[in-house]
């Protein structure tokens, strides 16, 4: 994980390879409060299940870590705290995120990650953090926006 720049809240990563990308998600793991929601946006492949893994891992999940495309969302507790992993590419309408009971999710103690965030617009909360994954010649380019003062 190659830092770039750093500007006000906006901050830039280059990275390598897979390992870089958990490297960020372990970064992130030790820097997010308690509650914190976390849109991760990027094309197919691009590595936001692969970053969501990096974080799990650093808190000290060991088991499967998978993408919940089919599920919608997987739920993780380790440390008294609750982790969910949410993934709304199939998501054919926002409203049904109010179905699931997304504020359900987004509670104190949480931290929620969400990939594909804008197929749930209008329906979610604005975020903590916005992550955008994008393709850059052998790696990727992690772009990190911070949009509150957590």
């Amino acid at each position: 994980m190659a830092f770039i720049t750093v500007h006000d809240v906006n901050m830039q990563y280059f990275l390598q390879n897979a390992q870089a990308t958990e490297q960020l998600g372990s970064w992130l793991w030790q820097r997010l409060p308690s509650q914190a929601l976390v849109f991760l946006q990027g094309d197919l492949g691009v590595g936001k299940t692969t970053l969501v893994r990096g974080f799990l891992r650093a808190a000290g999940f060991t088991g499967a870590i998978k993408s919940p495309t089919y599920t919608l969302v997987e739920e993780y507790e380790m440390l008294g705290r609750k982790f969910y992993h949410f993934d709304l590419y199939r998501l054919e309408d926002p409203e049904e995120l109010e179905w699931i009971g997304i504020l359900d999710y987004l509670v104190p103690a949480a931290i929620c990650l969400i990939e594909w965030p804008s197929k749930g617009q209008g329906y979610l909360p604005a975020p903590d953090l916005i992550i955008d994954l994008s393709i850059k010649n052998d790696g990727r380019v992690a772009n990190l926006q911070f949009s509150t003062e957590k």
